[in-house]
C-alpha cells in the first residue's frame, strides 16, 4: 500500500513496528540513526519513501533536525514523529518543524497503524468524484486540493500535508468559526487529544499566509470559541 521508513533506534521497538506495518500491507524499511535517514531522505531513492516515522531521540542528528531539513527538500511527505508520554514541549517542538502527527511512547504499535493509515488518506490525491471543490481561492491566496499545491501571488508555498488540510477546510468553511476541538476532529480525525496541536498548525499555515502574521487578516482569532477564515472573495 505505502512504503514507510522507521526512523527508530530501539531495536525492539522498531521490529515491532514494522512487523505490524507490513501486516498492514505496507512496505516498511528501518533506519537507527539521524544522520543516515537525513541522507536517504534528501538522496534520489527519497521519492520512493510515502510517509516517515521519525523517533524524536536518534544518535547523529536528532528527530527534529532531521525532520527540519526534511521540510526544506520535501515539504509535502508526511512525517509522524514519535514522542516521550508527557513530554508537551518535544511534541510541540515537533509540530513547529512539520511533523504532520505524532504518537507518543509507550504506544500501541495498531495505533501507530492506524495513524500512517490516516496520515496517508489525508495525503492521497482528492478522487474525482469528491464532491468537494478541488480549487480553492480567497484574494491572491490558491489551494489545489486535488495537486495538493498552495500559491500566493503565484507564488508557490510549502505547506505540510496536515496545514494544507486545515487550510482547505477552513477556506471551505469561510465565515464559520470553529472550536480546536472541532477542527481536531475534521481535519485530524482524533475525537480526543492535545488541542495545542491545532495551536501549533495555525500558527504555522499564518506564517506562510499572511502578510503580517503578527496581524492575520484571514485567518482570525474568535475569542472563547477558535478559529475563523474570513474571506470577503473566496471562490
Amino acid at each position: 500500500m505505502a512504503a514507510v521508513l522507521v526512523v527508530e533506534d530501539d531495536p525492539t521497538v522498531s521490529e515491532v513496528v514494522l512487523s505490524y506495518l507490513e501486516r498492514a500491507g505496507h512496505t516498511a524499511h528501518g533506519c537507527s540513526d539521524g544522520t543516515r535517514a537525513a541522507e536517504l531522505l534528501s538522496g534520489p531513492d527519497a521519492g520512493a519513501i510515502d510517509l516517515v516515522v521519525l523517533d524524536l531521540m536518534l544518535p547523529g542528528l536528532d528527530g527534529l533536525e532531521v525532520c527540519r531539513r526534511l521540510r526544506r527538500s520535501h515539504p509535502d511527505l508526511p512525517v509522524i514523529m514519535l514522542t516521550a508520554l508527557g513530554e508537551e514541549d518535544d511534541r510541540i517542538a515537533g509540530l513547529e518543524v512539520g511533523a504532520d502527527d505524532y504518537v507518543t511512547k509507550p504506544f500501541s504499535p495498531r495505533e501507530l497503524v492506524l495513524r500512517v493509515d490516516s496520515v496517508l488518506r489525508r495525503s492521497a490525491p482528492a478522487a474525482a468524484s469528491d464532491p468537494a471543490p478541488a480549487i480553492l481561492s480567497i484574494d491572491d491566496l490558491v489551494v489545489d486540493t486535488a495537486a495538493h499545491r498552495v500559491t500566493k501571488k503565484g507564488v508557490e508555498l510549502n505547506l505540510t500535508v496536515r496545514e494544507l488540510e486545515l487550510l482547505a477546510f477552513l477556506m471551505r468553511n469561510a465565515g464559520t468559526a470553529f472550536t480546536r476541538s472541532q477542527l481536531m476532529e475534521a481535519v485530524w480525525g482524533w475525537t480526543f487529544g492535545d488541542q495545542s496541536t491545532v495551536t501549533v498548525h495555525v500558527r504555522r499555515v499564518r506564517e506562510k499566509i499572511e502578510n503580517d502574521p503578527q496581524k492575520p487578516t484571514l485567518i482570525q482569532t474568535v475569542w472563547g470559541v477558535g478559529y475563523r477564515m474570513d474571506a470577503p472573495d473566496a471562490a
